[in-house]
């Protein structure tokens, strides 16, 4: 079920339906009264948003890649699926990260928004990744700095300190963090938690600062780093100190059941991405990662009748292909069901589309074979010109960082580099 928009702060829901049999809803149109509250009742422009997703078992590359570049290129099966958002998302192939061979086929998932190398090898430490990057710098504007969202647990997110960022697999609760307002009592107790926070680093510096007196020059920079870190994390606290007091926003859907079928994996994607067009229609947050991942088992999809990650190592069997092909379809489907929805949603002439770049592809080029190199990449949204298909060279491959500069500029965030790029963007991609 494709539940209607919903709306925030005091606009009118668009949550008045009329249902239909088999519990069907049918929706109102989306009216100017149904805009969200902090969209009407604003002058400046909308804000920036970023959406990345990524398919950690890859897409097939010949159902997704046009034979010919530009502007003209004939649709593929998967893209077709996209059909009636030609001119919304610019495809690109000849895209990825260097040095991603890892201690396992599947460890570039780890890097696909970071970069890092060598992923999961001795020595390996991530590094940042690219939507904690944009978080940093504009999070506190919003109740929520990012969403780190999974259908696994894990997520595309990275600390500064290349540490993981669990990912949140339950719409329900989602939902809860979002939308319901805590009791006075856990209020109250947030309250006493941010407060002790304030006295653990009211003791980390002082104690810092003794230490700063009796240390060399080069420890004198390290610790100096160290404080500052300190002082961003006391400023970032009592932002969040200060949202807790606030109401949030409000929204007539009731919260989601969670799906219990854990083959059910299409409908657990649908699912989230409802969640995400909420978050971002409410400006509950401004950058969200959503890992959908594979399964080793069979999906809940007519004709499919073999386990997922078995059909993605395919080896060119066209009775794998054929079954694979029907759930990289239904991905693309729900795909294009969440650009329809962004695009319909309006804020001051524009819509949410216009001001959301959502990135989707995968960290494998091709599945079968565990190849990081050749990414599928779609970048839909955002204010760019799209309409082309941008094939860069796929043996000498540009550095997919180079369009993480781009979305991190787009965002406001000030940036010449990121990661391994070489160049601020990606050549053939303008802004409209």
């Amino acid at each position: 079920m494709n539940p209607p928009y919903l709306a925030s702060g005091r606009s009118l829901s668009r949550r008045h339906f009329l249902k239909g049999t088999g519990g069907a809803l049918l929706s109102l149109p989306l009216l100017e009264a149904m805009s969200p509250a902090f969209v009407r009742g604003r002058s400046s422009h909308p804000p920036k948003r970023l959406v990345a997703m990524c398919a950690t078992l890859g897409f097939h590359a010949p159902s997704l890649f046009p034979s010919t570049p530009g502007r003209e290129y004939e649709m593929t099966p998967y893209l077709s699926r996209l059909k009636d958002h030609r001119n919304d998302f610019t495809i690109l192939s000849g895209l990825s990260h260097p040095d991603q061979q890892g201690n396992n086929g599947h460890s570039s998932e780890m890097t696909w928004l970071t970069s890092a190398r060598r992923p999961g090898l001795s020595g390996f430490k991530n590094s940042i990744s690219l939507d904690q990057l944009i978080a940093a710098q504009i999070g506190m504007k919003t109740r929520h700095p990012y969403l780190a969202l999974s259908t696994n647990g894990r997520s595309m997110s990275w600390t500064a300190n290349g540490v993981a960022i669990p990912g949140e697999t339950s719409p329900g609760k989602l939902f809860k963090s979002l939308f319901i307002d805590g009791t006075e009592a856990e209020v109250v107790n947030e309250m006493k938690a941010f407060k002790r926070g304030r006295s653990i680093l009211d003791t980390v510096l002082g104690e810092a600062k003794k230490l700063e007196r009796k240390v060399g020059h080069r420890d004198r920079e390290k610790l100096d780093e160290y404080l500052t870190s300190v002082r961003n994390l006391e400023v970032r606290l009592q932002e969040a100190e200060d949202w807790v007091q606030k109401p949030k926003p409000t929204v007539t859907a009731p919260q989601p059941k969670d799906i219990d079928d854990q083959a059910d994996a299409i409908g657990k994607q649908r699912l989230m991405n409802d969640m995400i067009i909420l978050a971002l229609q409410t400006d509950s947050t401004r950058t969200v990662t959503f890992q959908l991942a594979g399964m080793n088992s069979v999906p809940a999809i007519n004709g499919v009748n073999t386990d997922w990650h078995n059909l993605s190592h395919h080896g060119k069997d066209p009775e794998k292909i054929g079954e694979l092909k029907l759930i990289e379809e239904a991905e693309f489907s729900v795909f294009n069901e969440f650009l329809t929805r962004l695009k319909s949603i309006d804020e001051q002439g524009e819509s949410l589309l216009d001001n959301t770049s959502v990135l989707f592809g995968s960290n494998l080029g091709n599945a079968s074979s565990h190849d990081w190199r050749n990414l599928p990449v779609i970048l839909a949204g955002g204010g760019y010109r799209h309409g082309s298909y941008l094939a860069h060279d796929e043996t000498d491959n540009t550095p997919f960082a180079n369009l993480f500069v781009s979305l991190a500029q787009h965002m406001g965030v000030e940036i010449d580099t990121f990661g391994s790029s070489t160049a601020a963007g990606i050549t053939g991609l303008e802004s409209a």
